[in-house]
């Protein structure tokens, strides 16, 4: 249990000198959400408070990507590794536990299989052609997939196609809900369907509702997804947790450090209702980018370059 930040806090706050150590590290944490400038001897104290923390389960633990309290969990977290993000892409160090220690989440599929065979063979019969289509049908069986599915899908389209914007805010929110509380067999069945023609290939890109979670009416330098990205706590995580499990590696054969495309996915699924969402490039490839551009970044082009390049031309992914 004390692997869990939510718990190893409540631990730490009943011991005094852990207490005091805590403190330190959230006036350290707080300083940088606020991009306050520390000298050199806050510095030092920021450090040494996070040394001070030695064996203690803060340290060590983790949070699950489908707790209640994951936000709250994710603060903690980075409250006690504030000096991970010292430098540019330094985010190796992901928030979540390992997916395989989460596969209980993996449940009803094989139930709806069986109720797909029977008797909704002949509604779906006709979708061996559109893969998706059919990956769409097979959510509507599950009562939660269908009602999650409805509900990012209402809020995503709202303002489409007229004056107003859409709330581009609570739109991530619904994706998020969806991608964390139905069962993976249904998530990436929908997302990662595979597509022999454009028409397949439209659903499929448009399965996140890209007007509103993906597409600005211009594109942002990617620069500024980026700081937007890390001034939120769970876009930061999520960043933090495709970097390390999706981290190419042109020597290996794979192309993948861990080895390990399943949570590769996982982690890009994370990304989905973030600030920096990504999204299919066309409706002909399974290409995948970032909606933003590193055209005017100056000095910082090959910063930039290396963030989009994260999506666009990473072999892991």
């Amino acid at each position: 249990p004390s692997s869990d930040c939510v718990v190893a806090e409540q631990l730490c706050l009943s011991d005094s000198t852990c207490n005091a150590t805590y403190r330190t590290l959230e006036n350290c944490a707080l300083a940088k959400t606020r991009l306050l400038s520390l000298d050199h001897n806050s510095r030092v104290r920021c450090l040494n408070a996070e040394l001070d923390l030695g064996n203690s389960s803060l340290l060590h633990c983790k949070c699950h990507r489908r707790m209640k309290r994951q936000e709250h969990c994710l603060r903690i977290f980075w409250t006690v590794h504030s000096s991970v993000t010292d430098g540019y892409l330094n985010l190796e160090t992901s928030p979540y536990e390992n997916p395989a220690n989460e596969e209980h989440w993996k449940t009803d599929y094989n139930k709806l299989a069986a109720l797909v065979s029977g008797k909704n063979c002949s509604q779906l019969a006709g979708d061996a052609t559109n893969p998706c289509l059919r990956a769409t049908h097979v959510c509507n069986l599950s009562k939660k997939c269908f009602r999650l599915r409805t509900d990012y899908a209402s809020i995503c389209t709202k303002g489409a196609g007229s004056a107003d914007v859409c709330d581009r805010r609570k739109c991530h929110r619904g994706l998020r809900n969806f991608f964390e509380k139905v069962p993976e067999d249904f998530t990436k069945s929908i997302l990662f369907c595979p597509c022999q023609d454009e028409f397949c290939g439209e659903r499929r890109r448009k399965t996140i509702v890209p007007d509103c979670s993906f597409q600005y009416n211009t594109k942002p330098n990617c620069l500024w997804l980026l700081d937007s990205c890390l001034e939120d706590h769970i876009c930061k995580s999520r960043l933090a947790d495709f970097q390390q499990n999706c981290q190419p590696v042109d020597m290996s054969p794979d192309g993948c450090s861990l080895h390990n495309h399943a949570a590769c996915l996982q982690a890009y699924m994370g990304m989905i209702g973030t600030p920096m969402t990504p999204n299919y490039v066309s409706n002909s490839s399974v290409e995948v980018s970032l909606w933003c551009t590193c055209e005017n970044s100056g000095n910082q082009k090959e910063k930039c370059d290396q963030i989009l390049g994260m999506f666009e031309s990473n072999k892991c992914l």
